[in-house]
């Protein structure tokens, strides 16, 4: 099969394409020829060695595709079968072996490309708009890129939550997004020198009860200082790179402000918890209630153009690898 394999850890350009033996399911495997795999900035942290994976291997934790063999003991599914996973690596590939347990049914009604498209994103927003902090009506909160991918799913969620969103974008473009996902609120943080106090502006000096930001080392300072006491920013990936070490009394002087790094693994930790999110992302998809917006798809051996535009923040909402 061919498969895009790291060899070594760097930059974009270490992503290579290679024919590779055809993968056999395991004991509790599925063999999945895959229809298309979501780039996400976490494929990045792990093709730079931010975050480690022995070498080689081959990238994307998130795809969708058919079922083609179902290994000894895999229940609960059959050649044929439509699946998506979300915490699966390996789907940089034309077909990839999936833990049964990770895969999850897409519905008939969804489109493969959605499905494949959705999930790993759409349960991270899922988890932090709902577990880590349970937008309330009428709270403000605070969304860092509310053009991306992230930004989108959780400026609608939120919003169908009752909450207000204000969104941070680069450009006009992006503000036009953002405000068509339902933010209240869009700064331009390219035009401005003091975010958080714009923040504090938009809400009468009170600040917002939640930041989700996945931005990182260039937002960290004012997500910190736009929080309402006993507010919650939620650090949820590092595009601009990690954040420095923390003095914990930053906290106490914030307002005695709650900081977690959270990662959708230990939200989805079992079986039935995975299947709770990735069922409310899909219902609500298909209720018209949550837009999916796709702003690029790449032949697979594009892997590289597509991490540069990621990284490069040259797109908007989820980017694809289409191996077929």
């Amino acid at each position: 099969m061919r498969a895009i394999q790291v060899t070594e850890i760097g930059g974009p350009e270490v992503l290579r394409l290679a024919e590779l033996p055809d993968p056999e399911p395991e004991p509790g495997q599925l063999l999945v020829e895959v229809a298309a795999a979501g780039v996400n900035f976490l494929d990045t942290y792990q093709r730079s060695g931010a975050y480690p994976v022995p070498l080689p291997f081959i990238p994307g934790r998130e795809g969708a595709g058919t079922v083609t063999a179902v290994g000894p003991d895999a229940t609960g599914f059959a050649t044929g079968e439509q699946v998506a996973w979300a915490t699966s690596l390996g789907s940089y590939a034309e077909q990839v072996v999936v833990p049964a347990e990770q895969a999850v049914p897409v519905p008939p009604d969804l489109p493969i490309q959605t499905a494949a498209g959705c999930l790993l994103q759409g349960m991270t927003a899922h988890y932090l708009v709902v577990s880590v902090h349970g937008v309330q009506p009428g709270e403000t909160v605070l969304v860092h890129a509310a053009a991306g991918g992230m930004g989108l799913l959780l400026t609608q969620m939120a919003t169908a939550r009752g909450g207000r969103v204000i969104g941070t974008v680069s450009t006009p473009e992006k503000e036009r997004l953002a405000r068509e996902a339902g933010a209240a609120e869009v700064i331009r943080y390219t035009e401005i020198d003091d975010l958080a106090g714009e923040v504090r502006q938009l809400t009468g000096g009170a600040g917002v009860a939640a930041v989700y930001d996945g931005v990182g080392a260039s937002t960290f300072d004012a997500s910190l200082s736009s929080l309402r006491p006993r507010g919650m920013l939620a650090l949820y990936g590092a595009a601009s790179g990690p954040v420095p070490p923390v003095d914990p009394q930053r906290l106490n002087s914030a307002g005695s402000v709650f900081l977690t790094r959270p990662t959708l693994g230990h939200y989805v930790a079992t079986r039935e918890e995975l299947l709770w999110r990735a069922g409310e992302v899909f219902d609500s998809i298909l209720a018209g209630s949550l837009r999916i917006t796709i702003g690029g798809r790449y032949p697979l051996a594009d892997a590289q153009r597509a991490h540069q535009d990621l990284q490069g923040r040259r797109s908007t909402g989820k980017l694809l690898l289409l191996p077929h």
